[in-house]
């Protein structure tokens, strides 16, 4: 079963990819471009889940799990809410910060053992110093940028704003909530990655143009 809703969540997550990537083809906007790539890393981190329950986890299942969904998927997330505020300093930034996340992740050393089908916890695999810090500080400002922006305009986009920081709780919980091993972790990544998806997406003042129509009807 936790292979089958990793999988699950794995093709949920490049489906919802593929059609924020066909939207960012039609209208070019940098933020949909940033927000495809961090829906990408929720998907091959998803495949990673699955690969480690099927196969048992080895150094290579961990170390795609913990770049894509540990070190790259909050900051990328945080870089489209900058690119959406206008802030297109934050693409450059964001590009040197994936290259540094990709050199961390493939050379720096394992220790202990890696095995079993259970997601294996960071700190039992990784020194503290430079992945662990570098994951710390990527997801706490991937973060915090993207529920500073949504919070600054959550008037002028309240359902789509109010959807993304869902996403991002959501997240957050399935990060926290490790002892729910890979079936929730998977179910976690695919809730969070359809309320993302869905405030992406959503158009600003939609909300309030529903709630103008009930109140006339």
């Amino acid at each position: 079963m936790d292979v089958l809703l990793a999988f699950a969540a794995a093709l949920l997550t490049l489906r919802l990819t593929g059609a924020l990537l066909a939207r960012w083809r039609a209208r070019r906007a940098p933020e949909l471009a940033a927000w495809a790539a961090s829906l990408l890393c929720y998907a091959i981190a998803s495949g990673a889940l699955a690969w480690g329950a099927a196969h048992g986890w080895d150094g290579r299942a961990f170390r795609v799990y913990y770049l894509f969904g540990g070190l790259l998927t909050a900051p990328l997330l945080g870089v489209g809410s900058l690119l959406l505020a206008g802030r297109r300093w934050a693409l450059p930034l964001g590009l040197l910060y994936a290259g540094l996340a990709v050199g961390v992740a493939i050379s720096v050393p394992l220790h202990g053992a890696i095995g079993g089908t259970g997601v294996p916890h960071a700190q039992d695999a990784l020194a503290f110093l430079p992945a662990r810090l570098l994951a710390v500080l990527g997801n706490s400002l991937g973060t915090l940028a993207v529920v500073a922006v949504a919070l600054s305009s959550l008037k002028h986009r309240p359902l789509g704003n109010a959807l993304i920081l869902l996403g991002v709780g959501l997240a957050a919980v399935g990060t926290a909530a490790g002892g729910l091993g890979v079936g929730g972790s998977a179910v976690f990544i695919a809730l969070a990655a359809c309320a993302l998806y869905a405030g992406f997406v959503a158009r600003p003042g939609a909300f309030r143009l529903r709630r103008a129509r009930t109140a006339v009807t």
